[in-house]
């Protein structure tokens, strides 16, 4: 015996007013840099690496402050903690204590650990200024030269390839040899500074207006372009409210692999006496000095090339993961 009719029809409506009642969750949408979040979250070296980044980067600006807790002033001298006869630390491990948590270095017996956390702010801050410098200046040509196209375009992009043919290293080291040192007010090391990143940047924006370049001459022919066109869009509102914001991620992407470049130019600068000034700490010159001492005392030259190896590897992990979560049809 089948059941009434009307009792069906009584029972879905109680289901439709059950469901009325039960509370809808409201689909949100996610914007393209919550989704390159995602991607990058599910990357645990990458976020390893951006966590030994952001340390460094603590590192670097609280370095007053750890020195005064940790260590001593980087450029004291501790002849007491030198072998008077042979000029090497006394102690094993290169004078590792609790008072010198690195040892020191020989001969004059300055702390370690000191010029270490003092070299991450001179290398950190010549690879961040001199990407920020090679990103706004390759940004601005890149954009200009693939948007305008025509004899502008060929012009930027033939400076380019002579900038890219440049011997870069050899004209950094020229240069700097011949810098006074005062300059503009600026003195010391700040003008050794000064000049690396300007040189470093200077040489640095083509890649990036390469890469810029070749982004504008595809974004340049999508509809939304031709939509703000056709609506009367001046070309300084296409280029600034349309194609800049599309570049965004790609710029990201290749500021965060510059850094560690960057970083490892300062340090082959320093390593050739090209970079800072003593007594000012630089990793690189760390590791030239060591070079006379390295038999007696080999641990002045592990500390700091480890240094600048954690330092590159962690800003490679953490750029490598940025690039895939902002990019995912080119991840490897």
């Amino acid at each position: 015996m089948t059941a009434p009719l009307h009792d069906t029809t009584v029972a879905e409506t109680a289901a439709v007013d059950v469901a009325a009642d039960v509370p809808r969750k409201a689909i949100e949408g996610r914007s393209p840099w919550q989704i390159a979040w995602t991607r990058l979250k599910r990357d645990k070296l990458a976020l390893a690496g951006g966590v030994v980044v952001f340390f460094l980067i603590l590192v670097a600006v609280f370095a007053p402050l750890i020195v005064g807790l940790l260590g001593h002033p980087p450029d004291e001298f501790h002849e007491d903690q030198i072998d008077p006869l042979f000029g090497t630390p006394i102690g094993s491990y290169g004078g590792i204590s609790s008072d010198f948590l690195f040892g020191v270095e020989p001969v004059n017996g300055r702390d370690v650990f000191s010029r270490i956390v003092y070299g991450a702010r001179i290398s950190l801050l010549v690879a961040f200024l001199a990407a920020v410098f090679a990103v706004l200046l390759g940004t601005i040509l890149g954009i200009v030269a693939g948007y305008f196209g025509g004899w502008i375009d060929a012009a930027l992009s033939r400076v380019m390839d002579v900038m890219l043919a440049f011997p870069q290293l050899l004209f950094t080291i020229a240069l700097v040899s011949v810098l006074p040192n005062e300059l503009l007010g600026v003195s010391g090391s700040g003008v050794r500074i000064g000049a690396l990143v300007v040189v470093i940047g200077f040489f640095g924006w083509p890649y990036v207006g390469r890469i810029v370049r070749g982004q504008t001459l595809s974004l340049r022919e999508r509809e939304y372009v031709e939509a703000a066109r056709s609506l009367g869009a001046g070309r300084l509102y296409v280029l600034r409210r349309e194609l800049l914001p599309n570049l965004i991620a790609p710029i990201t992407v290749y500021a965060t692999l510059m850094i560690p470049t960057n970083i490892l130019t300062e340090a082959a600068l320093s390593f050739l006496g090209a970079g800072v000034k003593p007594p000012t700490a630089s990793w690189g010159q760390m590791l030239s000095t060591a070079i006379t001492t390295y038999e007696s005392d080999p641990l002045f030259m592990v500390i700091p090339g480890l240094a600048i190896f954690v330092t590159v590897l962690a800003f490679n992990l953490f750029g490598d993961g940025v690039r895939d979560a902002l990019d995912p049809k080119g991840a490897r």
